[in-house]
């Protein structure tokens, strides 16, 4: 079985199947933050979507993290450092990316555990 929440015309936001969520890319609502301020928002979006479907940040199996310039990587690592489980930190990759918008300055993709 499938089940799909925030759903839309052209993608989900989560979609879990055989007991693993995937999430969409999240991004901050409000663009005017700085990274660790983007950053902490798409977390936020990242536990209410996981809460959404019966996971939470300590299932986190895998996230990429997308950096409009990699030399955000400290800003941003000070609110997932944060946010991350002590002993549950998951597989990760970060990349330096042009996001959809010049404003846009952090995306994470995450896969967890249901």
């Amino acid at each position: 079985m499938i089940q799909r929440f925030g759903t839309g015309a052209r993608m989900s936001e989560a979609v879990v199947h055989n007991g693993t969520v995937y999430l969409a890319g999240q991004v901050a609502g409000d663009i005017t933050q700085d990274v660790e301020g983007q950053t902490k928002q798409v977390l936020a979006a990242v536990d209410a979507l996981l809460a959404e479907a019966g996971s939470d940040r300590t299932k986190v199996l895998r996230a990429e993290i997308y950096l409009a310039d990699i030399k955000d990587f400290a800003e941003m690592n000070a609110a997932w450092d944060t946010w991350v489980p002590a002993g549950a930190t998951p597989a990760r990759a970060t990349f330096e990316a042009q996001l959809y918008r010049p404003e846009v300055r952090v995306e994470i993709v995450v896969t967890a555990a249901v």
